[in-house]
């Protein structure tokens, strides 16, 4: 099985459980993982053989940047959810959502959920 990965797709979201996390928003990074045969792809050069990254970009940046969420586990899903719409072939893939500096008593450089496709 071959792999392609987008690691560290930094936004900017309104998203948390407190007030100030929706007003004043976050910094949050999405990694995108997904496990599937790229021979074809790897054979043809062409762009039409593989899986555009640009759209897996695309359908985090809609969730990143939409309605506030209280959960990065949330975050993840809604991706995922995304993901498999605009891409129904690919069953073997993960969304690593990871929210920069979490707003908890100590200095703590991220928080981060990982969700697994299949197996929701």
């Amino acid at each position: 099985m071959d792999t392609l990965r987008l690691k560290g797709l930094k936004f900017r979201g309104m998203h948390g459980v407190f007030e100030h996390e929706k007003q004043n928003g976050n910094d949050f990074e999405v990694d995108i993982l997904i496990r599937t045969s790229l021979r074809t792809s790897a054979y043809s050069d062409n762009l039409s053989d593989t899986i555009d990254y640009a759209q897996l970009h695309d359908c985090a940046k809609e969730v990143m940047l939409g309605p506030s969420k209280n959960l990065i586990e949330h975050l993840a899903f809604q991706i995922g959810e995304k993901i498999s719409a605009r891409f129904p072939s690919l069953n073997n893939f993960e969304v690593t959502v990871r929210k920069l500096n979490p707003p908890i008593e100590h200095t703590c450089e991220y928080s981060e959920v990982t969700l697994s496709w299949p197996g929701l």
